[in-house]
């Protein structure tokens, strides 16, 4: 059984353990209500019984209560429906690439990879790669890019025409339309090692570019 059967395998157990867990207590709640409203009318006092209204009352406390404990568990099942899904989408990354904000680039036989996510087109675009002392080592200029996530590629050259030594690398990247500066976010390319569950819900090992949230995945490759 390879990791994502296994996984779907848990997810499948956890939501059913949630589901019974959940009902159990629902029940509970109200058999001790009922429970407590019977022994209450058996130990009346003969001379001023419960009137109507009294045992109305009661009822409608229980249905109540009742009403709360069902939404309750609905909301347990959702909740825990969602995470075991979170694992299930995690769980595919490990071993693949992937997009997530930031601005480290990684040169490896003259070829390094990152990725830029635009609001809206550019016709102008300029990256500025440095060194790990900050220092700018290349300027690329580059021509109009589209809205949405694109990769950008360096062959590891400096503006000297020297080759850079193979390591890590940072990034800037400004943009105009029309003249006008637009905003660009920047990505950084990481391989997912593997996924942990904490109270900020399932991250992903992403080596030097470090935990990184589900939601911050941009792209998977």
């Amino acid at each position: 059984m390879n990791s994502v059967q296994s996984t779907n395998s848990q997810t499948v157990s956890s939501i059913t353990t949630t589901g019974i867990t959940a009902k159990k207590e629902a029940e509970n709640t109200q058999d001790r209500f009922l429970k407590l409203l019977v022994t209450q009318m058996k130990n009346q006092d003969p001379l001023k019984p419960l009137d109507n209204a009294e045992v109305t009352s009661q009822l409608a406390q229980i249905s109540t209560v009742s009403g709360i404990d069902k939404l309750n568990t609905t909301l347990k099942l959702l909740s825990s429906d969602y995470e075991d899904s979170q694992s299930i989408e995690a769980t595919a990354m490990i071993g693949r690439d992937a997009f997530v904000p930031g601005r480290s680039i990684q040169l490896e036989k003259n070829a390094a990879i990152a990725g830029i996510e635009l609001a809206q087109p550019v016709d102008e675009l300029k990256v500025t790669i440095s060194d790990s002392h900050g220092v700018a080592i290349r300027n690329i200029d580059l021509k109009a890019y589209p809205a949405g996530i694109s990769t950008i590629g360096w062959d590891g050259e400096t503006d000297s025409g020297a080759k850079a030594a193979d390591g890590e690398y940072t990034f800037e990247v400004s943009a105009t339309q029309g003249g006008k500066d637009i905003k660009v976010n920047t990505l950084a390319l990481g391989s997912v090692n593997s996924i942990s569950h904490g109270e900020q819900g399932t991250l992903l090992d992403m080596g030097k570019l470090g935990l990184v949230s589900l939601s911050d995945i941009k792209q998977v490759f």
